[in-house]
């Protein structure tokens, strides 16, 4: 395709006013043109990112927000300013062919600090510099922490330095309030005025080297279950196996394959319109679709899990308190040019800032949400021919599991996500393994990850379709969600009255339900039959008319 054709569908259907470009990062650009009614759109540019309860009540499920956490603090409004890690776009990516489109800069070379701040453990970090040191060994992370240590203590003697200044300004304060001679006044008006000038230069300096303590402190990864295999993803452990592969006495066709001999996806036009690997689901595929997602939200609901759908952008710091950090030239996340958004990757991001910057009440938690969003990513550099067709494309539907607890509750909550998983995939008749992933595969914030990989008669192989991860408090010290418990910290012999339990840090966890295009291909390929029809899961009928098979168009 030539990269003048998305242009010149966006001219036919009469946008012609042009402002910007969108660059897509895989082969061409489109223009963005004023739509209808002055609309303009923004131009899209490539980020780097590296108890359960039995009720099924549609009315408890849908419970306020507001009623579950204690207070909320304030948002003043925020700058546009640049994506903070935006020095490490790709070549291609940061590519605009309109003149009026912002240039973006780094923050790092533009001198201006992060938008925001982790709540770090330093002295935990320096305590346990051993044990820290051989995580990021073992999970193959870049982070520096003799850095991140040199800095800290740096930061520590002119915190202790300026708070010395302050004290000394303080008391020459104090001093001009009593009766002094003009000569002596006049004397600690210039002491009062040298202190001040030093303490600005002393508090512009702890501002910087505090900055640079977080850029580099946040690229330490959270620490890893004892129990995870070392290694990279090779050396990842099977927990469980569920099914054997069905034995076919035809020749297997791929979901690409059955999805053309049974007018399910349309590739082709898809590229022209908005580039390789993108799809339009056609005829029984779109009730497919609808029925996974209507049947795998209701499933989930039976556990308890609130449902949403979630906002499609997000401020960027958003996705990087989630811990979705630079990785080189490899993009994942579409970023909107000129603002301080991204499109998400996956509900797990909004729904984590749900209720970033609050306390909650222990008694609410845990908050258990499932999700529905679309989202979108770039796979940078994926090829070959294990990610054809739906396998691997840049914006698909996919519900989220989310949850929110006391730190000593995540292992458990861990398991009960596994479960839901195992349950659902069991219930559609699928062969999967369930994998304990080594700690070479783990991202920045999980402190364990299992993946259920379904086999794939068509592929050959067995692929991933979900994963459940325990971030621990890794998130939530970036996203700021804190609890306090209801019992008192201690008492006051005097007064009788218990003081207020300092707040902690929640534990998050995060779980794939259905990820749609993976399911889609799992559920044609190994439900295939000898005519080319295939044949609908008895769970989803329901959900899709009715339907039992999907059967050859007639010519």
């Amino acid at each position: 395709m030539e990269p003048q054709t998305g242009t010149a569908l966006l001219g036919l259907c009469g946008f012609v006013e042009p402002i910007a470009s969108v660059s897509f990062g895989f082969g061409y650009s489109v223009s963005v043109r004023n739509g209808f009614c002055g609309t303009s759109l923004q131009t899209l540019k490539l980020a780097a990112l590296p108890s359960p309860s039995s009720s099924s009540s549609f009315r408890s499920a849908f419970k306020p927000l507001s009623k579950t956490f204690l207070y909320r603090h304030s948002h003043p409004p925020r700058p546009q300013l640049p994506l903070f890690f935006v020095k490490s776009f790709s070549a291609s990516a940061v590519h605009a062919t309109a003149p009026t489109a912002p240039k973006v800069t780094s923050p790092v070379e533009k001198g201006v600090k992060p938008q925001w701040k982790a709540a770090i453990d330093f002295k935990w970090i320096r305590e346990n510099k051993d044990d820290v040191a051989a995580n990021i060994k073992k999970r193959n992370s870049n982070a520096n922490l003799e850095l991140v240590l040199e800095l800290y203590n740096q930061m520590m003697i002119l915190q202790k330095e300026v708070e010395r200044l302050r004290a000394e300004r303080n008391a020459v304060a104090n001093k001009m309030k009593g009766k002094l001679e003009s000569s002596e006044r006049q004397k600690l008006i210039e002491e009062g005025k040298n202190l001040k000038e030093a303490l600005l230069t002393l508090e512009e300096d702890l501002l910087k080297l505090t900055d640079e303590l977080q850029q580099e402190a946040q690229c330490i990864p959270n620490m890893t279950h004892p129990d995870v295999p070392v290694g990279g993803e090779d050396n990842s452990t099977i927990r469980k196996m569920v099914g054997s592969p069905r034995e076919f006495d035809f020749p297997v066709k791929d979901h690409l394959q059955l999805g053309k001999d049974l007018d399910l996806f349309d590739f082709d036009a898809a590229s022209e319109v908005s580039g390789s690997k993108f799809y339009y689901l056609k005829n029984e595929a779109v009730m497919l679709e609808m029925g996974l997602i209507n049947w795998t939200l209701l499933e989930v609901m039976k556990w308890g899990f609130t449902p949403l759908t979630t906002p499609e952008i997000v401020r960027s710091s958003v996705v990087e308190k989630c811990g979705f950090q630079p990785r080189g030239t490899n993009t994942q996340v579409y970023s909107i040019e000129g603002s301080d958004q991204c499109l998400i990757g996956t509900a797990e991001i909004p729904v984590g800032g749900i209720h970033m910057d609050s306390i909650l009440s222990a008694s609410v938690l845990p908050l258990k949400y499932v999700a529905v969003s679309h989202c979108f990513r770039t796979e940078a550099g994926a090829a070959g021919t294990a990610t054809r067709g739906l396998y691997r494309v840049h914006q698909f539907s996919k519900l989220e599991m989310f949850i929110l607890c006391q730190p000593e509750e995540s292992d458990f909550y861990h398991e009960e996500l596994i479960k839901i998983e195992e349950d659902l995939f069991s219930s559609l008749g699928l062969h999967y393994k369930t994998l304990d992933m080594a700690s070479g595969d783990l991202g920045a914030p999980a402190y364990r990850k299992f993946d259920i990989e379904a086999w794939m008669p068509g592929l050959a192989r067995f692929g991933e379709i979900s994963s459940a991860s325990n971030c621990t408090d890794y998130q939530s010290r970036r996203l700021g969600i804190r609890y306090r418990s209801s019992e008192p910290a201690s008492t006051n012999p005097k007064k009788g009255k218990g003081n207020p339990s300092p707040p902690q840090f929640v534990h998050t966890l995060n779980a794939t339900a259905c990820a749609v295009p993976r399911m889609i291909v799992c559920l044609l390929e190994n439900n295939q039959q000898e005519d080319g029809s295939v044949v609908i899961p008895e769970p989803l009928r329901p959900f899709m008319g009715g339907l039992e098979l999907i059967q050859p168009k007639s010519r």
